[in-house]
């Protein structure tokens, strides 16, 4: 097969990642030693904030009445689908136990982690379905404590609207930390005295990065860069509703990468000269990130037929894929590898993004090719648990201590020797390999 760039970015998702990993390592070894006061002093450092960092009910209540009923409803809205939603995945994970062969049993349990660190990023945008993507979908998987964390304003503190969201969705914690210093507080039981099981939640470069470093001491949702979205579209798509989906998500950061794979040739020339004037009529922050990201991020691949523009899209295992085409089916039941997939020009990134139902905290940086987004299943551990009865020692201890041998594990293979000695002292059994 063979594809051609209309448009290929400069830079990828690796560009800038060595600075970042030595910042973070050395705050992270900072604050583990400098404990509570060493992230106060950088909360004052990085964000200007030298307020209480420990969200009180006062200040919960404050940020509820500076808020109007219109977005308490909005904020309602979404948080009823992305926890209705969170509740039926939890209703799909089960426990059972089966018996294998006679009085031999194996089963499973979901057990919910004890505690959470939910991070809720609140620099550029204030990020209030990001908490309801997080804390909410904790909450639903039985998180017994769900500590939350976004980074504060200068002498004010966490934004109102994401203050009111996480406490309305259940955390019991709010810290108004952001950056690295939030995320080393959770992992480390700084303010709380618990210490997360697992890290979730969006973040900058500096946050994916703290949270990557931290992986085996904690658990986390994913590794994680810049948001992505790649669109498929065919002659049947709308180039104007494409450029504006690819707009919005690249006014997330000057590194929000946004793809177009398209069959297309008119559609994808379309699309290049209709950028730049779609991304000059944002407001200025938005306009400033989306045209960074779509100059040196951006990319245009023509592909011949759907199943090479198929291919290419599971090549790029996009967090964000929707899917302008027509035989919307096919393409369902073709593609592989996304982390959110929105089928048809119907529904967007955006519908995701907000308040539809389903998680927008989704793998990045080709890590679709082996998992999904957050769900609760990521906040519950699957355990496996056994027993069986001395009659099934017959063949379980037996066969257990021959494939002992076999691997030169004599002090397994004696585990099972002992009971057999013990319940059947009658009986003799072929315990070497042959």
């Amino acid at each position: 097969m063979a594809h051609e760039y209309l448009k290929k970015a400069t830079k990828n998702a690796a560009t800038g990642e060595d600075n970042t990993r030595q910042i973070v390592t050395t705050m992270l070894a900072e604050i583990e030693a400098g404990g509570e006061a060493r992230c106060e002093q950088y909360a004052r450092e990085l964000d200007n904030f030298d307020g209480n960092i420990v969200a009180s009910a006062e200040d919960i209540a404050a940020a509820g009445a500076q808020l109007s009923q219109q977005v308490k409803d909005d904020i309602q809205f979404a948080y009823d689908r992305v926890y209705g939603f969170a509740t039926k995945q939890r209703a799909a994970l089960i426990d059972f136990e089966t018996e294998l062969s006679p009085g031999l049993w194996a089963g499973q349990r979901q057990i919910p982690m004890q505690v959470a660190g939910c991070y809720i990023p609140g620099g550029r945008y204030a990020h209030v379905a990001s908490a309801i993507m997080s804390v909410a979908t904790a909450k639903a998987a039985g998180v017994d404590h769900v500590i939350a964390c976004s980074p504060p304003k200068p002498g004010q503190g966490i934004n109102p609207a994401i203050l009111y969201t996480a406490d309305l969705c259940g955390a019991d914690t709010i810290l108004a930390l952001g950056g690295v210093q939030g995320i080393a507080a959770m992992a480390f039981g700084l303010f709380t005295g618990k210490s997360a099981d697992i890290l979730a939640g969006p973040g900058n470069r500096f946050v994916a990065e703290a949270k990557r470093m931290l992986y085996g001491r904690v658990g986390i949702d994913m590794f994680a860069g810049p948001t992505e979205i790649a669109v498929i579209a065919d002659h049947t798509a709308d180039p104007v509703i494409v450029s504006s989906d690819l707009a919005g998500q690249a006014e997330h950061g000057l590194d929000s990468p946004a793809w177009l794979i398209t069959t297309d040739r008119q559609l994808g020339e379309s699309v290049i000269a209709m950028m730049p004037d779609v991304i000059a009529k944002l407001p200025d922050t938005s306009r400033e990130a989306a045209t960074a990201a779509w100059r040196d991020y951006g990319e245009v691949v023509l592909c011949e037929t759907a199943e090479e523009a198929a291919v290419i899209s599971d090549e790029y295992a996009a967090e964000h894929l929707e899917v302008h085409c027509d035989n919307l089916d096919w393409w369902v039941q073709r593609l592989r590898n996304y982390g959110s997939l929105f089928v048809g020009e119907e529904t967007t990134v955006t519908f995701g993004d907000k308040c539809s139902g389903t998680n927008h905290i989704l793998p990045t940086k080709g890590a679709a090719r082996y998992t999904g987004g957050l769900s609760v299943g990521k906040f519950i551990k699957t355990v496996t648990t056994q027993r069986m009865t001395r009659d099934a020692n017959r063949e379980v201890a037996a066969a257990a201590a021959r494939i002992s041998r076999l691997e030169g594990m004599e002090g397994h293979a004696r585990s099972g020797d002992d009971r057999l000695a013990k319940y059947f002292p009658d009986e003799t059994f072929e315990l070497q390999v042959k």
